[in-house]
């Protein structure tokens, strides 16, 4: 078996298996965006098969090149078809697969690793014999299949509860939006508030060349008449993501965060969607209101390597990383 870079022949292909065993973050539309910064790879079995792929994203940081996820993608969407039926064996064939992959990234001409692999994937084994770091990270997941709208408000915390019961008394006004230029200018507005870096190029095309009513949805709190709050998801198949949000801060209401992820909560119910994915974070406060909705943890790990020098000295400005 083999990495390689994705055989124009195999697109369709591609696709296809995606569509099967990958994700919405595998989908050309989707990739697309990301122009001759992402590199798509496809794993080939000894008979020159495609049978898995994923993908990397190539950027600088602190003057060094760097293989990463994409800007508001959550990891490298690693997948691959496993036809044995066997467990011991179907278990071999993963962790090779995973050997591939981890040798694969091992030469690559990059000074700083620092990807995610899928819930799905927990022996990353290979990666610790390469010297990769593997660190735990966490999501929280809400199974919405079966359950109505009432069911899913019973498992909220009382905090959450309450700052929708408060937007809905103080009468804050949540609607599906369509105005995307509004979307931009809040999450600038939020980033710029936080002192977080924001790759604008990569947001405006999510949002102006990417987003439709096919494939995203999102919801804007009006509190006295202005906007105060935005809930921007993405979504394919059974699955949607929350992908972003912010708020006016000259406007801001406690509710209106809570009512706006609520209402694409319920919105996705009503497109029979069977998983909301918070997308989690692992800043503190963030954990805590993604908490507040109720979902179950799920993990993920990031790979992360770096030469030893170059190593030291990131230690002192990502330490949960290296």
């Amino acid at each position: 078996m083999k990495v390689e870079l994705l055989h124009k022949k195999d697109f369709q292909k591609y696709e296809f298996l995606s569509q099967r065993f990958g994700s919405l973050f595998n989908q050309f539309e989707w990739t697309n965006i990301y122009g001759d910064s992402i590199l798509v790879y496809g794993i080939y079995d000894a008979q020159q098969q495609l049978i898995g792929g994923f993908h990397l994203y190539d950027s600088k940081k602190y003057f060094f090149k760097h293989l990463n996820n994409p800007p508001y993608t959550p990891h490298i969407g690693l997948f691959f078809e496993n036809k044995l039926q066997n467990k011991a064996n179907a278990q071999s064939f993963s962790k090779s697969i995973i050997q591939l992959v981890a040798d694969f990234i091992t030469t690559q001409s990059s000074s700083i690793v620092t990807i995610a692999l899928p819930p799905t994937y927990i022996d990353l084994q290979p990666f610790i014999w390469k010297n990769f770091k593997v660190v735990p990270n966490y999501t929280y997941e809400l199974s919405l299949e079966g359950k109505s709208y009432d069911d899913i408000q019973k498992l909220y915390s009382t905090e959450r509860r309450n700052e929708i019961k408060r937007a809905t008394k103080d009468q804050v006004e949540t609607v599906l939006n369509y105005n995307n230029e509004l979307i931009l200018s809040m999450v600038e507005k939020t980033f710029e508030r936080k002192n977080k870096s924001l790759n604008k190029n990569v947001l405006a095309k999510i949002l102006f060349e990417y987003a439709n009513q096919e494939n995203s949805f999102s919801y804007i709190s009006y509190y006295k008449g202005k906007p105060s709050s935005v809930a921007f998801c993405i979504y394919h198949q059974n699955r949607a993501y929350y992908i972003l949000g912010g708020y006016d801060q000259s406007n801001k209401h406690i509710g209106a965060g809570a009512a706006a992820v609520d209402a694409c909560i319920k919105h996705s119910i009503n497109l029979s969607i069977k998983h909301f994915d918070f997308e989690g974070s692992m800043i503190q406060n963030v954990e805590k209101y993604f908490r507040g909705f109720g979902g179950d943890m799920v993990p993920f790990y990031t790979i992360n390597k770096a030469p030893l020098l170059l190593e030291m000295c990131l230690k002192f400005i990502k330490r949960s990383t290296f």
